[in-house]
């Protein structure tokens, strides 16, 4: 699937995989909710049980998802969890050549898509969950840096994001649920 960081892709096989919108979910489902079997991820998704498995065996071959067999009650069921517990990529890790700068072109563009998607959700709905409207954020900002920098920044944000992501979810009696964030940092002109 990647290289030393077993979380990095460099394979422009793997980005393909992973650039589909279902199976983009069910890395999603799969990282949010743990392990699953193909009908448990069809019911999440609102997809046909064999069209999931189709998609799986994708993602298997791929090396994004490993098969967890200790979790199976019998010889039939199948459970599937994420390979790595992050996913990541660097667009000019593909840039040798067009054809993988195309896939990593694809793969950018569909994440874009689901991020806009999940937050434009949230809008839709936002007036039915009164408890989440102070809660949920967005924020902007210009900022003039150096590639350097910016790296720099990316360092940090990742390890605040990591921090919050490896800590053990409290036993208060509080619900939570899960909460999408994303960000981009991008030269560009306003």
């Amino acid at each position: 699937m990647a290289d030393a960081d077993d979380s990095k892709v460099t394979d422009e096989r793997v980005l393909a995989a992973m650039a589909h919108p279902l199976r983009r979910r069910l890395l999603d489902v799969l990282k949010v909710h743990g392990p699953a079997t193909a009908s448990a991820l069809a019911g999440r998704t609102g997809q046909a049980v064999p069209n999931i498995s189709h998609h799986l065996k994708v993602l298997g071959a791929a090396g994004l998802i490993v098969e967890a067999p200790e979790l199976a009650r019998d010889r039939r069921e199948r459970w599937w969890r994420l390979a790595a517990p992050e996913i990541r990529w660097v667009t000019a890790d593909f840039d040798d050549d067009p054809a993988r700068q195309a896939v990593a072109g694809a793969a950018v563009s569909l994440g874009l898509d689901r991020q806009v998607g999940l937050v434009r959700a949230w809008f839709a709905v936002r007036e039915e969950r009164p408890a989440w409207n102070g809660a949920a954020f967005s924020v902007d900002t210009w900022l003039r840096l150096t590639p350097a920098e910016l790296g720099e920044l990316e360092r940090e944000i990742l390890a605040v994001l990591d921090r919050w992501e490896r800590r053990g979810v409290p036993d208060d009696g509080q619900a939570r649920e899960p909460v999408f964030l994303f960000a981009h940092g991008v030269p560009a002109q306003p």
